[in-house]
């Protein structure tokens, strides 16, 4: 129990607020806890909680528990500015509070909306107060939840760029990830085109509809949206990481340095895209390994969609820089989805296990490979790697 945290003469001064209350009413498991408390910020620190945040004029005090895990509080200065915070806060859904004993506080009618569904603004003023928001409402609808008309008319009646021009990259980008672990995060993307609000932050996207996926035999979904939405659908359908979501939306990132001239075919784009990652995921702020695992990706899955045609030597090149990248798992899921028919790679987990075999596992003499010229050590092991592969399938079909 919460009040087990809190001594009896602080029970009145704490309450559940969030997405906790939204999770009590729709009968959720809850994995984080935040609070508003009307607490000193010396009572908090004897509790054990620490300030991790004072940019605003609430500070943030944070504790992990064994039991509720991380508990977040929000502090004011008395329970009558309690609604007043509420009031302050993005969509009705987020504006409620609950007391320890379970009292509701519903200022704005937030529970009608959460049975609902519904995103509701808390205000005309909650996006000019901070345009993040907006982008907050398509991660939620991406997790099932519909923007209301009202709150869609003030997405609409003004233009954001400037607001967005002067945010920091990594508030979109956090948001943007967060919708990518969703269970529709395809809706992040479109929204932002049927909104047209985000070309600042992502300006690749505004882009794609009117590029050509490929010649129509091979792509009769016609445009580079709509097959990268079909990629992410088909992938989120298998998994819920973010990374190999993100990926398998911007997998044909190379497509976008086609000369129009020769659409609708896309020659070298995978090398194109593996060019562009590390630019891309650097101006998003995106962690080193989105940067490593999108260029693989965009380099390794046009070979992938043709595994069945490729020599051994090049199924083991391509198993090792897989490997290198962290994309071992990520890589057969996006060829899948790539392709009509949606087929695995047959033979991948054996690619992958021969490629990262040492040396010594190959069966090399040691002493041998010492003696030979460095330039020609790397085609004697890939040879005998491509001979264990060999002897790998060969054991299959006799299985079979």
């Amino acid at each position: 129990m919460l009040t087990d945290i809190f001594p009896l003469s602080c029970h009145n001064r704490v309450v559940l607020a969030g997405g906790i209350v939204r999770d009590i009413l729709t009968g959720k498991e809850s994995h984080d806890i935040d609070l508003i408390a009307a607490l000193s910020h010396d009572e908090l620190l004897e509790l054990g909680f620490r300030l991790v945040e004072a940019s605003s004029s609430a500070a943030i005090y944070f504790k992990y528990h064994h039991t509720f895990g991380k508990i977040e509080v929000t502090r004011i200065n008395s329970m009558a500015e309690l609604e007043q915070d509420l009031l302050r806060r993005d969509f009705t859904i987020n504006a409620m509070a609950m007391t320890l004993t379970g009292e509701q506080i519903d200022p704005l009618g937030g529970e009608a909306d959460v049975l609902a569904g519904l995103l509701n603004a808390c205000s005309k003023e909650s996006f000019t107060g901070d345009p993040l928001r907006i982008f907050r409402a398509f991660r939620f609808e991406a997790g099932d939840w519909r923007i209301s008309s009202d709150t869609a008319a003030l997405i609409r009646e003004q233009s954001w760029s400037t607001q967005f021009s002067s945010m920091p990259v990594e508030r979109f980008s956090n948001e943007m990830m967060k919708a990518m672990g969703k269970r529709r995060p395809e809706l992040f993307f479109e929204r932002m085109i049927e909104f047209s609000v985000g070309i600042e932050f992502l300006p690749e996207l505004f882009r794609m509809p009117h590029i050509p996926a490929g010649p129509l035999e091979h792509h009769p979904e016609g445009d580079l949206l709509t097959h990268s939405v079909q990629v992410l659908q088909r992938v989120a359908a298998r998994t819920d990481d973010p990374l190999t979501r993100f990926c398998a939306f911007f997998h044909d990132l190379g497509k976008l340095a086609t000369n129009p001239a020769l659409y609708p075919k896309h020659h070298g784009h995978d090398e194109s895209g593996f060019k562009m990652a590390d630019y891309f995921c650097n101006r998003l702020c995106l962690p080193a390994n989105y940067r490593k695992a999108l260029a693989y990706i965009s380099r390794l899955h046009g070979k992938a969609n043709k595994w069945d045609e490729l020599r051994d030597s090049t199924k083991i090149r391509m198993a090792e820089q897989a490997i290198k990248a962290g994309v071992v798992e990520i890589l057969p899921l996006i060829s899948a989805a790539d392709k009509s028919g949606n087929q695995p790679i047959a033979g991948w987990e054996d690619a992958v296990r021969v490629a990262a075999l040492s040396t010594r596992e190959l069966g090399i003499d040691q002493e041998k490979l010492e003696a030979m010229p460095i330039a020609n050590r790397p085609s004697h092991i890939l040879q005998r790697r491509i001979e264990l592969l060999i002897t790998v399938r060969s054991r299959h079909v006799w299985n079979h």
